[in-house]
């Protein structure tokens, strides 16, 4: 192992915890395998020098044996499903692809082991879209969780009794936790740290990652904003607007090249987008600024008229809002060395 510098170690008296992590295909995608590396770099590394003793990881394949991946990694799942309901914690990563729309059923065996363990008194985990295993288990009912964003409209339509929030990195509902995809699933891991073991040690183990202890903010700043598609003629009149943000529109305007009245036109967006036209262009808005702050120099002020939110102050104001974090702090989570100057 690396030699790092020593800090005071967590005195936790025993075990800080057993992990379950959960190997489900017997062929693992390969985001699957970045969700499996976090969770073992986490919990199956034993970082002795932080916390002593550290947490003892069990890999629990839904086939009990060897799994390998589509890119040619093999994985030794020594544990069975059983394992689920001796252990504190069981983490359940990425669910296949076709499991998300119904195409295929997760297994009923996989399904069943998750309701014992959390009877059992384990605290239910997922990350990404593991949250559809939870889901069809019985686990999210009622209770609040997020996936990765491009699914989490299908975790809501699949799972209704499931409170879904598509803008956050992480859920902690007490004894059931859920986090968005890829980076949010280690965000998550960290969180589960700091509540067990305290924050400093969270710290420097997420110093230790090089990754930030908290990042701030939610899945919403790296959600991609798409026009509608639609067939009742208002489609033009969307590009349009998306192309002259920077012009003080109205509902009125919008209507008017529409051929409508202000009326109608408010009714024919909001079943096109499922918002109001007032809320279409703010988010219209807030996706330009997004675009200039990432692919350009130009100063917040500048971005805020070009994207037609006037001032730098109401820039801010509706960043906070709707992304979670400021102009700045989003402008430094997407660095680019080849940005516009101008």
């Amino acid at each position: 192992m690396p030699t790092f510098t020593k800090f005071p170690p967590y005195d936790a008296g025993v075990s800080a915890g057993t992990v379950a992590l959960v190997v489900i295909d017997d062929a693992i995608p390969m985001w699957d395998l970045y969700e499996l590396g976090i969770a073992t770099a986490v919990f199956g590394v034993a970082h002795t020098d932080l916390a002593d003793p550290w947490y003892e990881l069990r890999l629990c394949g839904v086939r009990q044996g060897v799994a390998s991946s589509q890119p040619g990694f093999v994985l030794d799942a020594p544990y069975g499903l059983d394992e689920l309901t001796k252990v504190d914690t069981v983490i359940v990563p990425a669910v296949p692809e076709e499991c998300l729309h119904g195409e295929r059923d997760l297994p009923a065996e996989l399904i069943d082991a998750l309701r014992r363990a959390a009877a059992a008194g384990a605290r239910m985990v997922s990350l990404c879209n593991g949250a559809f295993a939870l889901a069809a288990a019985g686990l999210l009912d009622g209770r609040p969780a997020t996936a990765h964003w491009a699914h989490t409209r299908a975790l809501a339509e699949r799972y209704p009794q499931v409170r879904v929030d598509a803008t956050v990195l992480y859920v902690d509902d007490g004894e059931v936790l859920t986090s968005a995809g890829l980076s949010g699933g280690l965000d998550l891991c960290l969180h589960l740290v700091r509540r067990d073991l305290g924050a400093h040690v969270a710290n420097q183990l997420a110093r230790r990652l090089v990754v930030p202890a908290h990042r701030p903010g939610g899945q919403a700043q790296f959600v991609e904003q798409a026009l509608p598609v639609t067939d009742d003629g208002i489609a033009p009149v969307l590009q349009w607007a998306a192309e002259n943000l920077h012009q003080p529109l109205t509902v009125d305007d919008l209507a008017a090249r529409a051929g409508m009245s202000a009326r109608t036109f408010h009714r024919h967006l909001q079943a096109a987008t499922g918002t109001s036209p007032m809320r279409w262009l703010l988010h219209q808005r807030l996706a330009r600024a997004q675009e200039l702050l990432e692919s350009t120099y130009l100063p917040i002020d500048q971005i805020s008229e070009r994207s037609g939110l006037g001032t730098a102050n109401n820039l801010r104001h509706h960043f906070a809002q709707h992304v979670g974090v400021s102009p700045t702090a989003y402008r430094r989570t997407f660095p680019a060395g080849d940005k516009d100057p101008a």
